[in-house]
């Protein structure tokens, strides 16, 4: 498998059309005129993903805030989001990419090592969209779920202003 490249600042946003956990479709331009932060996760219910998704809930009134909307993205089916959602009181919307073409589409599907195995699979990553659907900032491989959310907000809060 060849390195996958995810949208670099500056490039136009791929496109997706993706259902949530109650099974509704979005896409992209559902999101038109405001920013998007849209993140990439492994799997609901761990111990990383869901710092992360519980982060990003706690901090959604500031986000909305500047105008922003924050959606997860992972494999899991509908279902499991629905779980996870309820299981945590979590505000922010996740979608379903089983197949992963949005994954790859924004790089988030790659090659990664798991206990020092190499395999392919859901690097964490984010991407901050602008309103007209261009990627202003990208955190392709997030080290630590802890604190990405605030280091997202201070991102956005630098961008959108106020």
């Amino acid at each position: 498998m060849t390195e996958t490249l995810w949208p670099g600042e500056g490039s136009p946003a791929p496109d997706f059309s993706l259902p949530d956990a109650d099974g509704r479709i979005h896409s992209l331009a559902d999101f038109s005129g405001r920013w998007l932060v849209l993140y990439f996760y492994p799997k609901d219910s761990t111990s990383g993903c869901t710092t992360e998704a519980v982060e990003f809930s706690g901090l959604l009134p500031r986000f909305l805030a500047l105008g922003a909307d924050v959606v997860g993205v992972s494999r899991d089916k509908p279902a499991s989001h629905r779980k996870f959602i309820d299981k945590h009181e979590l505000t922010v919307m996740l979608l379903s990419d089983p197949d992963t073409a949005t994954l790859a589409a924004y790089g988030a599907w790659r090659e990664k090592k798991v206990c020092g195995k190499d395999c392919v699979g859901t690097v964490r990553s984010t991407f901050l969209i602008d309103p007209k659907g261009v990627v202003r900032k990208a955190w392709p491989q997030v080290a630590k779920a802890a604190g990405h959310a605030e280091a997202v907000l201070a991102a956005l809060t630098g961008l959108a202003g106020s």
